[in-house]
């Protein structure tokens, strides 16, 4: 298993540069980091689907506190701070990027199409 050895917050482009044992580094944007937060708030509970987290842009975060030796909380200035980001699941995040960020992406466009609908039942 891949352990992080070093964290960078930059603080004007919003990006975490986490630094693994392999000498990968992963570079997130606070947003990306934000919408697939490992907390239940964001993942669902039990069978329930991911949640979609809406309008995250301009999220910044506001602090990183070590959890023991195997994960990170990330604090976002939207006060969200429910997640723990182990370097499992912070290993997962680089691996699978560009595929969840596409996800997330056609999700949010789905939504801003159904947005304004109305269903409607005809009854006989």
């Amino acid at each position: 298993m891949k352990e992080v050895t070093k964290v960078h917050y930059h603080t004007v482009s919003k990006v975490l540069d986490v630094h693994f044992d392999d000498d990968s580094i992963a570079r997130f944007n606070a947003e990306f980091l934000r919408v697939h937060s490992p907390s239940a708030e964001v993942q669902g509970n039990g069978n329930e689907p991911m949640k979609l987290v809406l309008d995250k842009q301009q999220v910044a975060i506001s602090k990183i506190e070590p959890v023991g030796h195997y994960a990170l909380r990330l604090v976002f200035s939207d006060n969200h701070n429910s997640g723990l980001y182990s370097w499992h699941y912070l290993a997962d995040l680089q691996a699978n990027h560009d595929e969840l960020w596409q996800q997330y992406q056609t999700r949010v466009t789905e939504h801003e199409a159904n947005k304004d609908s109305v269903p409607i039942k005809f009854v006989p």
